[in-house]
């Protein structure tokens, strides 16, 4: 039987083989949560290189009670849609991960969407 970690790394890799076959040279959102904070990552696969990122680490976002709950994941995806604005990304496909979209990982694609990022 397989170990959680292994269980946990199959899943991601299922889900992204998945999102690479519908990318169409599109950019990815990566999400990774972990018990304290929620990170978000723009990625370009062709190029190999994080277009825009964002975590509940930052100084900008130092004002939230905690990084484990709905509101820092929702600041999070709207700090992640402004950066990739900047950086002229628009259009992107949402890597969960291993994470079901639940919770907080819902929260943060909302708040991407509501910042202008479309997937």
């Amino acid at each position: 039987m397989a170990s959680t970690k292994e269980s946990q790394v199959r899943r991601a890799n299922r889900v992204r083989r998945q999102l690479k076959a519908v990318a169409n040279g599109r950019p990815r959102l990566s999400v990774h949560r972990s018990s304290k904070n929620i990170y978000a990552q723009i990625i370009d696969d062709v190029a190999g290189k994080t277009l825009a990122a964002a975590s509940t680490l930052e100084a900008d976002l130092k004002g939230l009670k905690t990084g484990a709950d709905t509101a820092a994941a929702a600041a999070v995806g709207k700090l992640v849609a402004e950066r990739a604005a900047k950086a002229g990304v628009k259009d992107v496909v949402f890597d969960r991960g291993s994470f079901i979209y639940h919770g907080r990982v819902k929260a943060l694609a909302d708040a991407a969407r509501e910042g202008g990022l479309n997937f």
